[in-house]
């Protein structure tokens, strides 16, 4: 049941990215005033057509590849990989908690106050934090130092209706959710490796270690409060947590954002994947998917050419908004290069000469991204 709602939500993904196509062929429609382009744009949104018998094939193809990443790690495209949670909340949650979000150079904290079924969300609060340019260049303990001082700047706001509905059984130790955006390898349910920084962080240091011990620790040389972090997700993770604590039958969460991703809950685990309940939260690290059926264009493919892991990340490269702008950008790249062409006065060849420049200086800026 779970995998067919995972195709459902891969058909849909696969259409979002067809509507972003014809919404860029509605735009350039809309400003276009050459019959070329308006030709142009009829073959783009021909080939991203996602009939229903082509959906169905996709759907297919990630119901097959779900299966062989959980018969064996590294055995699909995608990673199928183990979140070790396998409780989700249901509205029942009583007490105050507190959430840190890392997501890139920005960070987020937040306090809720939940009174269970009846009251459910009481009150909450959140603080938007700008990390310095300087310390995406420095130390992982500098960061981490920086992170746990703004967090606990926060916490000193806490009002008395938050200490009221306080859940610490006399010891005062707060709890906290870790959602972080950076790559890791989760080994348990506050436990991860970080792989890599990503999001414009440029740290000497980190890669290899526990992000949760990092933070703990930094939060640990702060005095005055205790805090522990209870749980590290990922946003994808998070979205259907946040979904299930309203309805319980909710069983998968998707992000069609900057990026893409999903995850669900299996029921059908392998083996060597033990639980109490029999079933765990899987996180797909789906953009990593491709297929022959995908719709792909000749904008995809130069896309992808240009970007800086070729062959990698197919899905969402046709999915993602941070490629919807490159999409639009290559469209109008080649109907300027058509109109250059085939112009029949100087007036449209200048004017596409300083478009193109345009678009030439965006590539540049493109074709610099670390998160491509």
């Amino acid at each position: 049941m779970t995998q067919m709602l995972l195709s459902t939500a891969v058909a849909c993904a696969t259409v979002a990215a067809v509507a972003a196509a014809v919404m860029v062929w509605q735009k350039f429609h809309k400003h276009s005033h050459c019959d070329q382009a308006l030709v142009l744009l009829y073959e783009f949104r021909h080939a991203c057509a996602t009939p229903l018998y082509v959906l169905r094939h996709i759907s297919e193809h990630v119901a097959l590849e779900m299966q062989a990443g959980l018969n064996q790690p590294g055995g699909s495209q995608l990673m199928m990989l183990p979140t070790f949670i396998e409780k989700l909340p249901n509205g029942c949650e009583k007490g105050l908690f507190y959430a840190l979000d890392l997501s890139g150079t920005n960070f987020r904290v937040l306090r809720c106050l939940l009174g269970g079924p009846n009251a459910r969300v009481i009150k909450q609060e959140y603080e938007v934090v700008a990390i310095p340019r300087a310390l995406l260049l420095g130390t992982s303990e500098e960061l981490f130092d920086f992170i746990a001082q703004r967090l606990i700047s926060f916490i000193k706001l806490e009002g008395p209706e938050f200490q009221r509905g306080h859940n610490w059984n006399g010891h005062q130790i707060r709890e906290l959710g870790l959602t972080i955006s950076f790559p890791i390898c989760q080994t348990s349910h506050n436990t991860g490796i970080l792989i890599k920084w990503t999001e414009g962080f440029k740290i000497a240091d980190g890669v290899g270690k526990d992000v949760v011990a990092m933070l703990q620790s930094a939060m640990d040389r702060q005095k005055g409060f205790q805090i522990r972090v209870a749980v590290l997700i990922n946003d994808t993770v998070g979205t259907m947590a946040g979904g299930h604590y309203w309805n319980d039958d909710v069983m998968v969460g998707v992000i069609l954002g900057t990026n893409t991703n999903a995850c669900y809950v299996e029921c059908n685990l392998p083996e060597d994947i033990q639980t109490k309940s029999g079933k765990m939260v899987i996180y797909m690290e789906w953009g990593r998917f491709w297929s022959s059926h995908l719709p792909r264009t000749y904008i995809d493919e130069q896309l992808d050419n240009e970007s800086v892991n070729p062959g990698d990340r197919g899905f969402e490269k046709m999915t993602g908004a941070m490629y919807l702008d490159q999409t639009d950008r290559v469209v109008r790249a080649e109907d300027c290069a058509q109109r250059l062409r085939h112009s029949d006065h100087a007036g449209c060849s200048a004017s596409s000469s300083i478009h193109c420049g345009y678009l030439e200086e965006n590539r540049a800026g493109w074709l610099g991204c670390d998160r491509c």
